[in-house]
């Protein structure tokens, strides 16, 4: 495995990113944690995000080089569940999957030649596009659009729906929540329950030489250098800040962040 190049960038350049990227001898892998939705804290010290990335990136870190997906599953989710036991009941977890610690990540197992997606997650694979969307992100997207161009059409300047409190993105917060409850249901994600292996996309490598991208969803656009990635992100920027036309999302281009949400982009060949 040989790193070609790689960078993470918080969306709030004074805060610490929810993305992380791991790279051992055995596995590559980029992590990203889910924004909080609730003031619940696991951790006084940052935020639920980052805290659910960093105890998933000690997690692989050191995992056997022989680990199936199976096995990461499995014994990722008692990595978490273990923290709710020491500190949350379990039932409260269960009950408010908004207060979970919450993730996705994007593996590639050297001995195994396999990228393992669990969660919101994407890649190119020898130029190859794959994701592992949330089925209920594109719905709520929508809904943050409708509002945006509803509070535009009232007379609402943009330079107002830029401001870190988003009326827009508020409208949203109760659905998202409520969809939430399918977590680990309808769609997979690591946050202490069990994981329904079937969202769950593996996809097997040959033995020829590939090149690979892992990214976060921080990028709307995928490219196969670091360099054309930043460029399509500035130039989604540039054109519609608000995320509110081809590219739909559910947070906008906050004025003094660096992006929309954190990123992370990591090339490397296998």
């Amino acid at each position: 495995m040989k790193i070609l190049e790689q960078s993470i960038i918080a969306k709030n350049p004074n805060k610490k990113s929810e993305d992380g990227i791991v790279v051992t001898s055995d596995f590559i892998a980029v992590i990203d944690g889910s924004t909080s939705k609730t003031k619940h804290r696991h951790c006084p010290l940052m935020s639920n995000g980052r805290y659910a990335m960093l105890l998933i990136s000690r997690y692989i870190r050191k995992m056997p080089a022989n680990t199936s997906s199976h096995q990461f599953c499995v014994g990722v989710t008692r990595a978490l569940r273990r923290h709710y036991w020491l500190r949350f009941p379990v039932e409260r977890m269960q009950q408010h999957p908004e207060e979970r610690l919450c993730a996705s990540a994007i593996i590639y197992s050297r001995l195994r030649r396999e990228v393992w997606m669990v969660g919101d997650c994407q890649c190119l694979i020898g130029g190859n596009y794959f994701d592992n969307p949330k089925p209920y992100e594109q719905p709520l997207a929508e809904m943050r659009v409708a509002k945006v161009k509803e509070l535009l059409a009232a007379g609402v300047p943009q330079a107002d729906l830029l401001k870190p409190h988003d009326p827009a993105r508020e409208v949203m917060i109760p659905s998202m929540i409520e969809v939430m409850k399918n977590q680990n249901i309808t769609y997979a994600v690591i946050d202490g329950f069990p994981i329904p292996e079937q969202k769950v996309k593996v996809i097997p490598l040959d033995f020829q030489k590939w090149e690979i991208v892992f990214a976060s969803d921080g990028y709307p656009q995928l490219a196969q250098t670091l360099k054309e990635s930043e460029s399509l992100l500035a130039h989604q920027r540039e054109t519609d800040p608000l995320n509110i036309g081809q590219f739909k999302a559910t947070k906008a281009f906050v004025t003094g962040n660096n992006s929309f949400d954190d990123r992370t982009y990591i090339r490397f060949e296998v």
